[in-house]
């Protein structure tokens, strides 16, 4: 009588053991300053909503959904998303990318900023029709990742369009009386301002709170207090008080 052999437990691959590009470059020089635009300026906030600094941005960083051959194919790489009450670190090392089956938690918004007619980033095939083809990334986010918020972002067009996971579809989000977008569990709004950030005069997409007051970076805080400083330096001149004797 021969007995049956127990079959190894299935060991699925973790971030560091998935690829961490797919060999993409970015498409222009708007894209990486505009990803630090998003981060610098919102850091504050979620510090404020995560004393214990457990969450994670990521900036061109891939979301592996379903495990594929190659494994690139089941994975999408948007330019920029959050996550809630997951640890920046993982054992102690840097992400490498972001692994569904690993984490369970999806991220609450990722947005995509269009190199083209926008096309990719509004593109629902799903990949269990047809030829099995790469999934669009519509389709991800909606119905694989389920991400409660999708934002595509076009530069050339000066516009932002939000998305909200309803049931199991995206609805397309209407601005409020400013013009934004709000994201209501982060206490934010998502627009567009028209200014100058890192020498680049566009239309960039930002952040401001729920009372319609922009969220600064850290170049921008630190700018602020200094014109504060020199200010009341100003003032106590004008009162026979010399500042750098204080």
């Amino acid at each position: 009588m021969q007995i049956a052999q127990s079959k190894p437990a299935l060991s699925l691959p973790d971030h560091t053991q998935l690829p961490e590009s797919d060999g993409s470059f970015v498409k222009n020089f708007q894209e990486h300053p505009q990803s630090l635009l998003l981060t610098s300026s919102i850091c504050p906030v979620l510090d404020l909503l995560h004393p214990d600094g457990q969450y994670a941005i990521g900036q061109d960083c891939g979301i592996y959904w379903r495990l594929t051959e190659p494994p690139e194919r089941g994975a999408e790489a948007p330019d920029w998303f959050y996550v809630s009450n997951v640890p920046p670190l993982l054992n102690g090392e840097r992400r490498r990318s972001y692994v569904m089956w690993q984490e369970i938690i999806a991220p609450l918004i990722a947005i995509e900023f269009t190199s083209g007619d926008g096309s990719e980033e509004r593109d629902t095939t799903s990949p269990f029709k047809g030829d099995s083809s790469k999934a669009g990334k519509f389709w991800v986010y909606e119905q694989a990742v389920r991400i409660p918020f999708y934002a595509i972002y076009e530069v050339e067009k000066a516009a932002v369009e939000v998305y909200q996971l309803v049931g199991d579809r995206y609805q397309l989000c209407n601005p409020n009386q400013r013009g934004h977008y709000p994201i209501p569990s982060l206490g934010v709004e998502l627009g567009i301002w028209q200014g100058q950030y890192l020498n680049q005069r566009l239309p960039w997409l930002r952040w401001w709170d729920d009372q319609g007051n922009l969220l600064l970076t850290g170049e921008e805080r630190a700018a602020r207090a200094n014109q504060r400083v020199e200010r009341l330096a100003s003032k106590l001149r004008e009162l026979g008080v010399n500042p750098d004797e204080l």
